[in-house]
C-alpha cells in the first residue's frame, strides 16, 4: 500500500476535533467596570434669621489692586539745611543749576533756555515746574545736594516760548573713486524756556 493511500485512510478514521484558535482569541472577555462616587454638594450658609438683609448683596464688588510700590514718607531736612536756609532766603540774587533730561542749566529768573531738542507734548504758554536741581546759592550761601536738592525747598518754574529751528543744513558725501555724490539734509528744531519764577522756601513753609 501506498503512503498516500494510507495517510488518507488514518485521515478518515480519525474523528474531527475542536478548531484551534489563538490564545489571545480563546480568553473569554470582561467588561471593565468603572468605580462611580456620588457628587460633593457643599452646603450653602444660610443667612441667620436674626439677621437684617443686605441690600448691596447683589452688586458687584469692586477689584481691590494691591500697589506694589508705595509712596516713601518723605525724609526729614538735615539739621544743617535748617541752620542755614534762612541766611540763604535772606539775601538777593538767587541762582540755580536746573536739570532738564540730565541736561544742567545754571540760570537766574528771568532768563531763557535754549533746550538742544524739541521737548514733545508741550505747547507755548505751557508753564513746566523744574523739580530737579543740584546747586542752590547767592552770593555768600551755597547749597549743593548729593546729587539732588530735595523739591521742597524750592520752587523753580519755565514757561515755554516756542520753537525755533536751524537754518538748513546740506552735507554732500560721496566715497572714494566714484562720482555718486548724496545730500544729507537736516534742520533741528529747539525748545525755548523762560525761567518765569524761582523762589526759595522759608523753614516754615518747608517742615
Amino acid at each position: 500500500m501506498s503512503r498516500a493511500l494510507l495517510r488518507s485512510v488514518l485521515e478518515l478514521r480519525a474523528p474531527k476535533s475542536a478548531p484551534r484558535f489563538p490564545p489571545t482569541l480563546a480568553l473569554p472577555v470582561r467588561s471593565q467596570a468603572f468605580n462611580t462616587t456620588a457628587p460633593i454638594i457643599e452646603p450653602t450658609n444660610q443667612p441667620h434669621v436674626n439677621n437684617a438683609p443686605n441690600p448691596t448683596d447683589a452688586q458687584v464688588r469692586p477689584l481691590a489692586f494691591k500697589k506694589s510700590h508705595p509712596t516713601a514718607p518723605p525724609t526729614p531736612i538735615q539739621d544743617s539745611v535748617k541752620n542755614l536756609l534762612p541766611f540763604l532766603v535772606a539775601q538777593p540774587g538767587h541762582y540755580i543749576t536746573v536739570h532738564i533730561h540730565g541736561f544742567p542749566y545754571l540760570v537766574q529768573e528771568g532768563d531763557q533756555i535754549r533746550l538742544p531738542f524739541r521737548m514733545p507734548g508741550v505747547l507755548p504758554g505751557d508753564v513746566l515746574r523744574l523739580n530737579r536741581a543740584s546747586v542752590i546759592g547767592s552770593r555768600d550761601y551755597t547749597m549743593k545736594g548729593a546729587p539732588h536738592i530735595d523739591e521742597r525747598v524750592f520752587e523753580c518754574r519755565a514757561t515755554v516760548l516756542g520753537v525755533e529751528s536751524e537754518p538748513m543744513r546740506i552735507k554732500i558725501k560721496k566715497k572714494r573713486r566714484q562720482r555718486r555724490k548724496r545730500q544729507a539734509k537736516s534742520k533741528h528744531r529747539y525748545t525755548i524756556l523762560r525761567i518765569s519764577e524761582l523762589n526759595i522756601k522759608n523753614l516754615e513753609d518747608v517742615e
